[in-house]
């Protein structure tokens, strides 16, 4: 009996111990801060806020009707993907950004979700993540060998910084905190300030944004927030900041960063408000049957393409993490398939290959085939 005592009471210390080491790591920075105050005050007023959480434009469960998070978990060790990561380094190419011509549109897919975007003269970076992991611990959610090429260093200054959630694959807090020197603004969804501005961004440089309010620049640019199907959250809390895609516009040119996010009729209504587009880039990367509401197929990328009216559509959310449950290079070979006979051209640039968006006829390598 002292025996089974002296176990259990080791067994509880052993548990506070552990209690008390999770509870002082939440205290990092990396975590954020979530809205108060004036900030909270401000989203509170959204129209598409209600009872302390933003909604989607349409019902959006995070999970399939028969499934719940432990049956997902289960589901995905046992019925494990083979070919979840590439067993090589993959193809990059490391363009100088900071020499690209101002004078000329161009975009550079980092990998991932993350661009840099040289548009009408303005330097952008949307979704940042020059960490080798996306997620809270480093031994989780590790890049592809050989993606990891850029650092805040490789940067230009940022005449605006672009952050559409606060997923760890999208906000990454040291890749933030490291550019802080060069950023001249920041545009992100409601609430997501609040984060930056705990990390050290000075609150005149962030502006926030509801769906469809925009950032005006100088000689006619506009930045648009738009809708996207998607959700928020850092840790446990959900949805207590926006999540948005962008809408880059000049006199002459629109491009759209759709973001995290699953099919809807947003994509119709987005291709009503502005037309056309000469270039969109869509989640098509990390797809499950688990949860078919949140992320698109590549076949329901292609079809968004089309309801956007786009001229050229290049993969993203791709290319870097396996967060779902199939192998890494199958994204690329279904949009292919899948964008057979369609009104737009597909582009598939490597990481770090510039897209030049006044270059109609540039060609692009299915680079992802010849990685074993």
């Amino acid at each position: 009996m002292r025996l089974f005592k002296k176990m259990m009471l080791g067994l509880m210390w052993l548990v506070v111990a552990l209690a008390l080491g999770i509870w002082a790591y939440l205290q990092h920075p990396k975590f954020g801060k979530l809205p108060e105050g004036e900030r909270l005050a401000v989203l509170e007023r959204s129209p598409h806020y209600a009872e302390g959480v933003f909604s989607n434009l349409v019902a959006t469960p995070m999970f399939a009707d028969d499934r719940n998070f432990m049956s997902v978990l289960l589901s995905n060790v046992s019925n494990r993907a083979s070919n979840l990561r590439p067993n090589i380094a993959l193809p990059a190419i490391k363009t100088d950004l900071k020499a690209l011509d101002a004078r000329r549109d161009t975009m550079v897919w980092l990998g991932h979700s993350s661009f840099f975007v040289v548009f009408a003269g303005k330097r952008i970076l949307i979704d940042p993540v020059f960490s080798p992991y996306a997620a809270p611990v480093s031994f989780s959610t590790r890049a592809f060998e050989g993606t990891s090429i850029y650092t805040a260093d490789d940067m230009p200054e940022i005449d605006v910084l672009l952050i559409t959630h606060d997923h760890w694959d999208h906000l990454d807090y040291a890749s933030v905190t490291a550019l802080m020197p060069k950023v001249k603004r920041v545009f992100v969804p409601l609430g997501v300030g609040a984060y930056l501005e705990y990390w050290g961004y000075a609150k005149d440089k962030i502006a926030e944004a509801d769906w469809y309010d925009k950032l005006e620049l100088e000689h006619g640019v506009a930045i648009h927030a738009i809708p996207s199907r998607h959700y928020s959250g850092r840790t446990l809390n959900r949805n207590r900041t926006l999540w948005a895609g962008f809408v880059l516009e000049s006199a002459t040119r629109r491009i759209l960063f759709g973001s995290d996010s699953g099919y809807g009729p947003h994509y119709a209504e987005l291709g009503q408000r502005f037309g056309s587009f000469d270039l969109v880039a869509l989640d098509m990367g990390q797809y499950d049957a688990n949860w078919p509401y949140i992320h698109m197929t590549p076949e329901e990328a292609s079809q968004a393409a089309v309801d956007l009216n786009a001229r050229t559509l290049l993969p993203a959310h791709i290319g870097r993490f396996s967060i779902a449950n199939h192998a890494w290079d199958e994204p690329f070979e279904r949009i292919v398939a899948a964008s057979g006979g369609k009104p737009y051209r597909l582009a598939t640039p490597r990481i770090g290959e510039p897209v030049m968006l006044d270059q109609k006829e540039q060609q692009f390598s299915s680079w992802w085939s010849e990685v074993l």
